[in-house]
């Protein structure tokens, strides 16, 4: 039986010999990184049947495809590979493969695993925080600046893996907000972008990073200046093939726009005048920030005069404040997050002031986008006026990021933190694409009258008559 020949390149060689037991690698795409982590678990799994012992290995993924992908493309292939080369200690025919499905604990999970004679495995889960604490095992976290609640994973999977096992964690970079930038850049060795296994740092972790330039000049085929020019993003390539970690170069807002837009006489109620009035509301019932943006359009610019925010608040809250406010403002339009649980608050707000003041908005997709396109130009146009020194809200605003998907394409994405997620953003944002949908024609009433049926919503929270009902 002739043995294939599996040809690694220099940096995957020193990713391969480095034996330190935590040990992080940031590669260009497509460069190789899954691959080589991948030979690395298998010839483990191999050493230790020809040792006649045992080991175990899980790989996290960002998804359940992932997870596939990297058994079938990855470990499988290098198991028969592997089993190929070292014919005549192990028979090829030993190893076994096997797709599973269990439900432990209420997770519901689903692997795939590569089964050695011998005992040992090699599982593909997608990772939650959860999964993070089903094991004990040598741990191999792929693309890991691509999994949602990496910290959470994180913080559940460290003490597992505590007792002793091996962390191999690999990934492109994703932007600052996420658990992978602060472990790549948490030790002072940045020199293994070479061909030689890096020593490791002083907080224990050996650290490899190779980009593009790097890859091709030991052998990556790769045609640099046609993809540059075909790929036509230099974000895209910056992030994706030279591992820069796009902070204000990919900020939906830098801080400099965002300061440029500031303005002492902003945030302040009492001078609002007699302008036309937009609202913006971000929903949330607990872990987020339920907000409320009113914005005043005096001429060209747009003046936020107001920004309500709650944490724990309930559905009645919401309502009563947003009652009170219509009241005190008159809105023309309110565009409100329509998402997940804002299905009821804007269907209640919908039957009490109808569909031509309110509107429900699904942040997701092109709407996503064009909203954030649209707010995006009121402040490179200078035409929004936001409160001066407010640092909550200017975080807010820069927490909004532009990333690359693991697909190569791209969405807005912002961490959660104590300060929220971008909660005050979408709010300000959503108000200001009220503006976008043109004026509508509303008369006012300055008596108790109502057409009949109205809800009497101007003296909601009084229980009084109101005295400036709209009349549609």
């Amino acid at each position: 039986m002739d043995a294939p020949v599996i040809r690694f390149l220099p940096y995957q060689r020193a990713w391969l010999q480095d034996s330190n037991r935590f040990k992080i690698g940031m590669f260009a795409r497509q460069s190789g990184k899954t691959f080589t982590t991948c030979a690395e678990i298998v010839d483990d799994c191999i050493q230790h049947e020809i040792a006649g012992t045992r080991t175990r290995w899980v790989i996290l993924s960002r998804g359940e495809r992932q997870a596939k992908e990297a058994i079938e493309a990855g470990i499988k292939s290098m198991t028969r590979a592997f089993y190929a080369l070292y014919h005549g200690k192990i028979r090829e025919q030993g190893v076994t493969f096997q797709g599973e499905g269990w439900t432990d604990e209420g997770a519901n999970y689903k692997a795939l695993e590569v089964i050695f004679p011998g005992g040992s495995r090699i599982t593909a889960l997608p990772a939650n925080p959860d999964t993070a604490r089903g094991f004990s095992a040598n741990v191999m976290l792929d693309e890991f600046a691509f999994h949602q609640n990496s910290r959470e994973i994180w913080k559940a999977l460290f003490p597992v893996i505590s007792a002793g096992f091996r962390l191999r964690v690999v990934s492109t970079p994703n932007g600052k907000g996420n658990k992978f930038y602060e472990l790549i850049t948490g030790g002072p060795g940045w020199a293994a972008r070479g061909e030689q296994a890096p020593q490791a740092d002083a907080d224990k972790w050996s650290r490899h990073i190779v980009d593009i330039h790097a890859a091709v000049a030991q052998g990556l085929p790769r045609d640099l200046e046609e993809m540059r020019l075909t790929m036509a993003d230099e974000d895209a390539w910056a992030q994706e093939f030279e591992l820069q970690f796009l902070d204000e170069l990919g900020a939906w807002l830098s801080y400099d726009l965002i300061a440029s837009c500031e303005h002492v006489d902003a945030g302040k109620p009492e001078l609002a005048g007699t302008g036309t009035f937009y609202f913006g509301n971000d929903i949330a019932r607990r872990r987020d920030l339920w907000v409320l943006a009113i914005i005043e359009k005096v001429g060209d610019v747009f003046w936020l005069r107001e920004l309500i925010e709650h944490r724990d608040i309930s559905f009645r809250a919401m309502e009563d404040i947003l009652a009170a406010k219509i009241r005190q403002y008159r809105p023309v339009r309110v565009g409100m997050d329509q998402t997940g649980m804002g299905e009821k608050p804007v269907e209640d707000a919908i039957n009490r002031y109808g569909a031509s003041r309110i509107e429900g908005v699904h942040l997701s997709g092109e709407r996503r986008l064009s909203i954030a396109s649209w707010a995006k130009q009121k402040f490179e146009d200078k035409t929004i006026r936001i409160p001066q020194g407010n640092r909550a809200l200017r975080d807010d605003l820069h927490a909004l990021e532009r990333v690359a998907s693991v697909t190569g394409g791209f969405r807005l994405v912002a961490g959660r933190n104590d300060n929220g997620h971008a909660d005050r953003t979408w709010a300000i944002f959503l108000g200001l694409a009220m503006a976008d949908q043109g004026l509508v024609p509303v008369e006012f009433s300055a008596g108790p009258e109502r057409r009949s049926g109205d809800l009497n919503w101007c003296g909601a929270l009084s229980g009084e008559p109101g005295r400036d009902d709209f009349l549609m």
